[in-house]
């Protein structure tokens, strides 16, 4: 019988990570102590840890005293190539649905309980609705969060802005999971030349399209398109 290999686990690295992957979990904030008892550890064993993924940017701590993840997981994969290779595919693809549809678009990840915008193609037109690279929106309230929780689309008037309707379809990766989603902030006005039905069309043929460029194959066919 063969002995086992040599352990390189680093105690506190494992700890670090089952934090960030619980909060990633989580639908909402956690205190320390309710961390503590989902990683099955104390809460001084935690203390130090905590303190260091929030000195660093990796989670947040809300006035309540929960902890959520931060921003700087995304930062990082900001850099890294999956998110690089994700805007490098949409963006052709969402140049064209901006001339297409006359109106502007935009592209979101989920960052937390939010979102975040990372891609935005602005109108050909002379007026539209822009929304800046790195924005971020609550997830709850928003018809992007929506479809990125799960949802294949969500068309409907904008939480925060009056007159205009997202217009929203999820991005699956090569897997079939929704990664991104694809926004048109339909904007209702003289200048707004395609009907809104035909704007909801492109968007989906669009997502597809983007689909199609990360990856996805299902079964070589397009079943959303068709609706």
């Amino acid at each position: 019988m063969s002995s086992p290999g040599p352990d390189y686990r680093s105690p506190a690295v494992e700890k670090a990570l089952d934090v960030l992957e619980l909060l990633a979990e989580s639908p909402e904030p956690l205190t320390q102590s309710q961390v503590a008892e989902a990683t099955g550890r104390s809460v001084g064993q935690l203390f130090r840890v905590l303190a260091t993924l929030e000195r660093r940017g990796f989670v947040v701590r809300e006035r309540g005293g929960g902890y959520l993840l931060g921003t700087r997981l995304f930062d990082l994969a900001h850099r890294h190539e999956p998110l690089r290779g994700l805007r490098a595919a949409a963006q052709p693809v969402m140049h064209e649905l901006a001339d297409r549809v006359r109106q502007s678009c935009n592209l979101a990840v989920l960052d937390g309980d939010r979102v975040r915008v990372v891609a935005q193609v602005e109108s050909p037109a002379d007026f539209g609705y822009r929304v800046r690279v790195g924005a971020l929106f609550d997830a709850e309230a928003t018809a992007t969060g929506e479809v990125l929780r799960g949802a294949a689309e969500a068309v409907r008037a904008d939480a925060l802005q009056p007159g205009i309707t997202d217009v929203v379809v999820g991005v699956r990766g090569a897997d079939g999971t929704i990664v991104a989603a694809l926004t048109v902030p339909y904007v209702s006005t003289s200048f707004s030349t395609v009907a809104h039905d035909e704007v909801v069309a492109q968007a989906r043929r669009a997502a597809r399209a983007i689909e199609r460029a990360l990856g996805w194959s299902p079964g070589g066919h397009d079943e959303i398109t068709n609706r």
